[in-house]
């Protein structure tokens, strides 16, 4: 059975960030309590990057904010596409 994954209002989620979500339950299911607007945000925080290993970065640290409660990234001035 494949979970479902909810997607931004602009962005669609990424193959990497989709695979680091599905690795754990809890990082799923909070996922998918954000808002539209929240999850797009982290999604072009991270796909916003230009090196590849800032963004492995991002899809980690991620994973691990959502888990201890943060709904947005922090820092950062927004999706522009918004």
């Amino acid at each position: 059975m494949t979970k479902e994954i909810a997607t931004g209002v602009v962005h669609q989620v990424p193959a990497d960030l989709r695979k680091a979500l599905l690795s754990s339950s809890a990082t799923t299911n909070t996922w998918n309590s954000l808002t539209p607007l929240a999850r797009n945000e982290w999604i072009c925080w991270i796909t916003s990057v230009k090196k590849p290993e800032t963004r492995k970065n991002h899809v980690e640290r991620t994973c691990k904010e959502l888990l201890k409660g943060k709904r947005r990234p922090c820092c950062w001035p927004g999706c522009k596409h918004r």
